[in-house]
């Protein structure tokens, strides 16, 4: 609060609850203008009138990105199966698929165990491992992008009346998939990387118009099995990618509302102003936090505004100087 000077306020906005996530489809190399998506941005003004216009020079804009973290509650392990018959075969072409977990966070590599039993007189020639992502856009109009993610092919073969039980590693990342169009990635702040867009948690009795994009992912296993009519069995199963619950997220920020959270702050420093180790100072638009060498990273943006601020302050004593 210092570095902004003596006529600085802090203040609070509260973003609904149910409010899509920060979401943006990646354009092609080629595309110009705003890419398609869910942001948000804050702005904040100074005027003398409520009626005042708004002009950039009393306006400030903040980039601002909402995101979602994966729930501490664990679902059901994903499991699938199927099988297919053919002629001239007594039994079937068995295949069983199953992941480790139903959640990922982004970054991490998904075990998928694959089992085959071949009853059949065919052979199994290839097997390939891809994840899928599903993008609903529920904006505008209602459309649905399909992308692969990550695509692993494998040579194992599986002859008649043989099995094969095999677990495959395979790791999603945005820098294997940054030439797709119509991929759908996190929102983006200025001069930050992004990552996937994380899988869209559906609340019971919210409308899905109100998601703006969801997101969902699946793993795909496919048996090929190279014969002239291209057969080929196959299973999906569903997967969450999420971004991890920070360990450092303040509960006091959480579980309070902004005005008690502030009076409780308030009253903590006052009662421990005494204290020969003053308590550190976790204030949202602090550019450092007191006996502490780390800075959150969501602070960056808040000393672009105050650079732009105190550049703003000294160009206008330049001008009055030249006068």
């Amino acid at each position: 609060m210092k570095k902004l000077g003596e006529n600085a306020y802090p203040f609070f906005i509260d973003i609904p609850k149910d409010s899509p996530c920060s979401v943006t489809l990646q354009p092609a190399p080629g595309d110009t203008g705003k890419p398609c998506g869910v942001d948000y941005e804050l702005k904040t003004y100074v005027s003398e009138d409520n009626d005042e216009k708004i002009h950039k020079r009393n306006s400030v804009r903040l980039a601002i990105r909402k995101v979602q973290f994966a729930p501490d509650k664990k679902g059901p392990q994903p499991t699938a199966e199927a099988q297919k018959q053919f002629l001239m075969s007594d039994k079937p072409l068995c295949l069983e698929a199953s992941l480790d977990k139903d959640l990922y966070y982004h970054g991490e590599t998904i075990g998928v165990n694959v089992q085959v039993t071949n009853n059949s007189s065919k052979a199994v020639k290839k097997i390939k491992i891809s994840v899928r992502q599903f993008a609903d856009i529920c904006l505008f109009s209602n459309a649905q992008y399909k992308c692969p993610v990550a695509v692993f092919e494998a040579d194992d073969q599986v002859a008649p009346s043989s099995t094969l039980c095999k677990v495959y590693q395979i790791c999603p990342l945005l820098s294997n998939n940054k030439d797709k169009r119509g991929l759908a990635l996190d929102g983006q702040l200025k001069h930050e990387d992004t990552n996937l867009a994380s899988s869209t948690i559906i609340k019971e009795g919210v409308p899905k118009e109100n998601l703006g994009i969801i997101v969902q992912y699946k793993v795909k296993v496919k048996l090929l099995l190279g014969s002239l009519g291209g057969s080929e069995l196959s299973v999906e199963l569903p997967v969450t990618l999420m971004h991890s619950k920070p360990v450092d997220v303040e509960p006091l920020l959480l579980n309070v509302s902004p005005t008690k959270a502030i009076e409780n702050k308030a009253a903590a420093k006052a009662g421990d102003a005494s204290s020969s180790a003053p308590p550190i100072d976790h204030n949202l638009i602090s550019f450092e936090a007191r006996n502490s060498s780390a800075t959150p990273p969501d602070d960056i943006v808040f000393e672009d505004f105050a650079r732009m601020r105190l550049q703003g302050i000294e160009k206008a004593q330049e001008d009055k100087s030249e006068k």
